[in-house]
């Protein structure tokens, strides 16, 4: 039974003569005249319902009566004639002149339609690979990271005026100048909640006066550094990884090494430098208040006096406990400058490896300095510092 649909012209109340006709006849769709892309919702409604009835396996387009065919109508042939290899029916072009024939090889009709393969699960065996693979890709750049920075120091150390000094003031301004209120007010919780904490227990035997001996041991030992160290990654680490990324997708990078400048001298080293000096400053501040916040809890809760807390501070806290914890954050103002300028330079894929980048800096970062202070734990306990 066959079915005429009208011209686009019809459909708009024209009257026309029709300028196109398409007749259904079993899986035989046949088209006549001129097909335009102002016909293209007609016809995508009757290739649709051509598509639906095409059940044995086989639906036959018919171009023999069409003397102009456009772009636009041959993509929606096209298209449908995926749509239906995807259900394995095979739609075959018959009756096209040379001109059409052309237009249907540009749009890749004639190519046979292949059916799209379903993709697999990936196993377990293959994800390990995968990870196993990367993990050492990123090992590889990490070594050659370091290579190239071991370079860079002996070239500024032979010739310093290549180092870019010019720009570490303005990098420790906004690495430690910056940064000083939320380093004091986080050391100054620090020291207040350790204080309350050991409180009760110290004024339960008597022992209150040792609240100075615990806030100031663990402040400069252990608990200012490590916090600092802390902040500064998430602050100063995370925002050198953002903008290295961000040179680096802009090929901001490759710009400079075209003019000469090497980008581990001019970028990486004077970020480090800078929060090499940074770094143990924001922790001797650090030190300073975390000891406060003993103090307020000491005056107010244990009713010491400000002199027997600070004379008993005095005794408990050697000179050896406050440079252990500059060398800590010493070491970790380096593996936090390295690792962000590292993660920095490996960035690719636009905005979202520059965000994933940036992730992967401050949990690397993190890891990095649990790993470090625990390194210098063992280590201070071995030589009984």
């Amino acid at each position: 039974m066959a079915q005429i649909l009208p011209s686009s012209a019809e459909l708009d109340g024209g009257g026309s003569a029709p300028v196109y006709a398409i007749a259904r006849e079993g899986v035989v769709l046949k088209l006549s005249g001129q097909l335009r892309v102002g016909d293209a919702g007609p016809i995508w409604k009757a290739l649709g319902a051509a598509m639906a009835g095409a059940k044995d396996g086989k639906l036959t387009l018919d171009f023999s009566d069409v003397s102009f065919i456009d772009g636009a109508i041959m993509s929606l042939v096209v298209q449908a004639r995926a749509q239906l290899s995807e259900r394995q029916v095979t739609a075959e072009i018959v009756g096209d002149d040379e001109r059409t024939r052309a237009l249907v090889h540009l749009y890749g009709g004639d190519e046979k339609a292949v059916r799209r393969k379903r993709r697999k699960a990936e196993g377990f065996i293959e994800q390990v690979g995968r990870a196993t693979a990367a993990a050492l890709g990123e090992l590889r750049g990490v070594i050659s990271f370091f290579g190239s920075m071991v370079a860079s120091v002996a070239g500024v150390i032979k010739k310093p005026s290549s180092g870019n000094v010019a720009e570490i003031p303005s990098l420790v301004e906004r690495a430690g100048a910056d940064a000083v209120p939320i380093i004091l007010l986080l050391n100054f919780l620090l020291g207040f909640v350790m204080g309350f904490q050991a409180a009760r227990q110290l004024e339960t035997y008597g022992a209150s006066i040792y609240v100075a001996d615990l806030v100031g041991i663990s402040v400069t030992r252990e608990l200012a550094p490590l916090m600092t160290a802390i902040i500064v990654c998430g602050r100063s680490g995370a925002a050198f990884a953002a903008e290295l990324g961000t040179m680096r997708v802009s090929e901001e990078i490759d710009a400079l090494r075209t003019m000469g400048f090497g980008p581990v001298r001019y970028l990486v080293l004077p970020r480090t430098i800078a929060l090499l000096i940074v770094v143990p400053i924001l922790t001797l501040l650090g030190d300073l208040i975390g000891i406060v916040g003993g103090l307020v809890v000491a005056v107010t809760s244990l009713r010491l006096t400000p002199i027997a807390y600070l004379n008993e501070t005095r005794l408990a806290v050697t000179a050896r406990d406050v440079e252990s914890g500059l060398v800590k954050s010493a070491v970790f103002a380096v593996a936090i400058g390295l690792i962000a300028c590292q993660q920095g330079f490996a960035t690719s894929g636009g905005a979202q490896g520059v965000g994933r980048r940036t992730t992967s800096t401050v949990v690397t970062s993190l890891f990095a300095i649990v790993l470090i202070d625990a390194v210098f734990t063992v280590f201070y306990r071995v030589v009984g510092i």
